[in-house]
């Protein structure tokens, strides 16, 4: 039996649209292909269009198929787009350059991890954390458990530590103290601090990322986060500009790995949260697409 052709453009009905002008772009960048799909808010088309990845800049692929796949720039009104970015750089360890200020006792916690290691006091493991034991850096302060401050913090070595950092080459930086999540106090004096001195804003604090309980998990999201600001920041803001000079005046929300969405400032200072945006946007469509055809999910 012969296969239907491939859906390229169907009308709407109007009355299922959210908004009443110009286009709505979705757009999701693979490791092949650009894929964009366009729905015209005014007349109720959909169109789709497919053009290769370009690596490693992926915003001049991304360009290509928002430009193929709408009539001119200026009308889109939003642009609700899957990126891999994150994704790869976690991938490939191609993140930037990080360094760790944390209490003293405990620059491992990233290496030992939940001491779920086979050999957790082995001479060697399995795993490698994204960041060297050496840019790992450890500083007088302790808040207990209760959150009462034990030993305030010495911002003079935290200052030190930063200027080690820097003089090491790392652009991005993570801020983790033990019991944070209670008592926030310290790890703000020390991004105060680094402030001061960091000459630019890839600074992650645990406590404002994952304000929880478990200090591996707290850590290890924060130091990744603060990994991936360099790449994505960069690559947010070179789509920023080009859509820009495109005449582009409508907004961009970037899918998170939740299936939620998130505009560009907080992807850029959040970008841990698309590390499965790609994926999590065809799931989401999936999902929502066997709901309406009334097929279980």
């Amino acid at each position: 039996m012969k296969g239907k052709p491939l859906l390229r453009e169907k009308k709407l009905d109007r009355r299922d649209n959210i908004m009443k002008r110009g286009d709505l772009v979705g757009v999701d960048v693979g490791g092949t292909f650009t894929d964009v799909f366009v729905l015209n808010l005014d007349e109720g088309n959909i169109s789709v269009a497919k053009v290769p990845t370009t690596a490693p800049d992926q915003s001049v692929g991304f360009l290509e198929a928002v430009t193929t796949g709408v009539s001119g720039v200026p009308q889109i009104t939003t642009i609700v787009h899957g990126t891999t970015v994150a994704t790869n750089a976690l991938l490939e360890r191609r993140g930037a350059k990080t360094g760790v200020i944390t209490t003293k006792g405990f620059r491992d916690v990233l290496e030992m991890r939940r001491r779920d290691r086979p050999t957790t006091w082995g001479l060697w493991g399995t795993f490698q954390p994204i960041v060297p034991r050496d840019l790992r850096l450890e500083v007088e302060e302790r808040t207990l458990a209760d959150g009462t401050i034990d030993i305030e913090l010495d911002v003079i070595g935290v200052r030190k530590a930063a200027r080690y950092l820097l003089q090491q080459n790392c652009s991005a930086l993570s801020i983790v103290f033990i019991n944070s999540y209670v008592n926030s106090e310290n790890e703000e004096k020390a991004k105060k601090a680094v402030e001061e001195i960091w000459p630019n804003s890839h600074v992650t604090v645990s406590s404002e990322i994952l304000p929880e309980i478990r200090e591996y998990e707290r850590a290890s999201t924060a130091t990744l986060n603060a990994f991936l600001q360099p790449p994505v920041s960069d690559y947010l803001e070179t789509l920023e500009t080009s859509l820009g000079q495109r005449n582009f005046r409508g907004q961009v929300l970037i899918v998170q790995s939740n299936g939620g969405v998130m505009n560009l400032e907080r992807a850029k200072s959040l970008p841990v949260r698309t590390a499965l945006s790609g994926p999590a946007a065809g799931v989401i469509a999936a999902g929502y697409i066997g709901t309406v055809a009334g097929i279980p999910t």
